[in-house]
């Protein structure tokens, strides 16, 4: 499920002159039954609600006085989210003839047309308070209290997320409700106003259109979501079209050589998702999301990240996680990673968080052949975002549940066609070429052609910093130098970008000679004085499986980390 709860207005909403029809609650139980919860947020005082509404339990939450008081039906317990309205505007106002009046824990309510008094009355009273409408009836509240931050503080409560409720409501104070939610419906008798606000307008008025919605909710789940509030942004396509990734239409892989950008795309993804508020959490095997902006991290170099003190942290409704598994070795980077995705999975679950999953080497992650063992893994894996060069070492599991896929530098046909061939899909007869800054996005079971869609860069720096013995110059007394098993060569590198351009380009026998020897990561720890390079290369050096392409992409990685890389890297 996508929508895991539905938040409903009362008068003139679920009920109809005070009066919720049998048919409406029905429905409502129905939809309880498929697992959803159920809130109730009215601007009606606590006390009235339980009088005209007996029902009331059959809500999971209540929040009352336009936002001022939530209850737990369940429990019993009130919590006041507002401060008391002061007596002496009371006073202030039963001395102008505004009445009826009606005070409660948080709310002072009357009718039209006292606004002008009322009005009157604030000012000279001199107090911060705000006048909120309904349908005639005049509300003074604090400011900052309403059924927006009512709602917030009930999905606070269930821990669920604004994105996966879906609003209902008629009258000017249901704008609020809407802008809290992931979805906003209006029943046909709303006013106006709040149907051009609504992202669908129900066919059925009152209760009738509450029953009306919770079929859908059950029926259409995730087709209700509304592709403005819940697209993440990637790009735009040649028609000069916004490309959008959803949380709900299966998994993304993102796909590309080494230094193709694949992680600086997903760097720019998670600040789209920062902006829209949605939670992402990040499996970073190699460290190149350190210093993510709007995230916690857990995990270094060298100390392994604890898997307790991440799924708490995901428990957080306010934080996004980058877990860093670099200090593991492969199997136990597997088995942490396995060990997270099965609690994400229950906790999404349980409370559609966290929105977005990013899994940078997702071949390591979902290997080829281990098939069964990462399918439970995979459930729920709408939202999952699979970051990889290696396409055909992914495990079919992982393969199947794409609804995306975004190919990145040069190889794009090659590439797509470890794609199409992993997934059985014939390879597309139509490949745009590319343009500057631009990807192809294909989505398989679309039957639609890959388009070129030109992708915005990350506004944070992705890389730290840029030192003198990034571009510098050492000197030929302290420059590394490629010499090889037989010292048939004398190629010195006098810095680090010198470093790499040497690297890429020596033999195989020469580059391994230097790698099993421990050379790289003595000239890191003694001449570019940098502990943490130097730990990570050694750890390269010391994984005698690595094939030299692996090992020199691996080291190549660790410095461009560090070290801003060069343009066109």
């Amino acid at each position: 499920m996508y929508f895991l709860a539905l938040a409903t207005d009362f008068d003139g909403t679920l009920a109809h002159d005070g009066v919720v029809a049998a048919e409406t609650l029905d429905a409502l139980q129905q939809l309880k039954a498929s697992g959803r919860r159920l809130i109730l947020v009215t601007g009606r005082e606590l006390p009235d609600l339980r009088r005209i509404f007996p029902q009331m339990a059959l809500f999971d939450r209540v929040v009352a006085e336009n936002g001022a008081l939530l209850f737990n039906p369940d429990t019993g317990l009130e919590e006041l989210l507002a401060p008391p309205p002061p007596a002496s505007f009371v006073e202030a106002l039963r001395q102008r003839d505004v009445g009826p009046i009606s005070v409660g824990r948080g709310i002072v309510a009357t009718w039209e047309p006292h606004q002008g008094a009322v009005l009157d009355a604030i000012r000279e009273s001199g107090l911060e308070l705000q006048i909120v409408f309904n349908k005639g009836a005049i509300m003074i509240l604090p400011p900052g209290i309403n059924k927006a931050s009512g709602l917030l503080a009930a999905l606070r409560d269930l821990e669920l997320s604004a994105h996966n409720v879906v609003a209902v409501g008629d009258a000017e104070n249901d704008h609020a409700l809407f802008s809290a939610s992931g979805c906003g419906a209006a029943v046909a008798n709303a006013v106006p106003a709040v149907k051009e606000s609504a992202d669908l307008v129900l066919a059925g008025d009152h209760g009738a259109g509450v029953a009306e919605l919770a079929g859908r909710m059950m029926r259409d789940d995730a087709a209700l979501a509304p592709i403005r509030r819940h697209g993440i942004v990637l790009g735009t396509d040649r028609q000069g079209r916004d490309v959008c990734l959803t949380p709900y239409s299966g998994s993304v892989l993102i796909v590309g050589g080494s230094g193709s950008g694949k992680s600086s795309l997903a760097t720019a993804l998670t600040e789209r998702m920062a902006e829209k508020h949605f939670e992402f959490c990040v499996i970073d095997p190699e460290g190149d999301y350190i210093d993510l902006d709007h995230a916690v991290f857990i995990g270094t170099l060298r100390l392994a990240p604890p898997a307790a003190e991440a799924l708490k942290l995901l428990h957080d409704d306010s934080v996004n996680l980058v877990v860093n598994t670099q200090a593991l070795p492969l199997h136990e980077r597997r088995s942490l990673s396995a060990v997270m995705l099965t609690q994400i999975a229950r906790l999404r679950a349980r409370t559609g968080r966290p929105h977005w999953l990013v899994v940078d080497e997702a071949h390591e992650t979902f290997p080829a052949g281990a098939e069964g063992e990462r399918a439970a893994a995979m459930e729920g894996s709408a939202g999952t975002i699979l970051v990889t060069a290696y396409p055909h070492a992914l495990a079919h599991d992982a393969l199947r549940r794409l609804g995306s896929v975004i190919v990145l530098g040069q190889d794009v046909k090659d590439t797509l066609g470890a794609v199409a061939e992993a997934l059985g899909a014939p390879l597309p007869a139509e490949i745009p070429a590319g343009g500057e800054g631009e990807v192809l996005y294909w989505r398989p079971a679309s039957g639609e052609p890959p388009a070129r869609v030109a992708v915005a860069a990350p506004v944070q720096i992705h890389r730290r910093h840029r030192g003198k013995y990034a571009v510098g110059d050492v000197g030929s007394f302290r420059s590394f130098y490629f010499r090889g098993p037989h010292k048939a060569m004398n190629r010195p590198a006098r810095n680090l970008y010198q470093f790499l351009d040497v690297a890429a380009d020596v033999d195989d026998a020469t580059w391994d000679h230097h790698l099993r020897a421990g050379d790289y990561s003595a000239w890191f720890r003694n001449v570019i004085r940098d502990e943490d390079l130097a730990v990570e290369a050694a750890r390269i050096e010391g994984d005698k499986a690595l094939p030299p392409q692996e090992s020199r992409r691996r080291m190549r990685k660790a410095v461009w980390r560090r070290y801003a890389a060069p343009a066109g890297a």
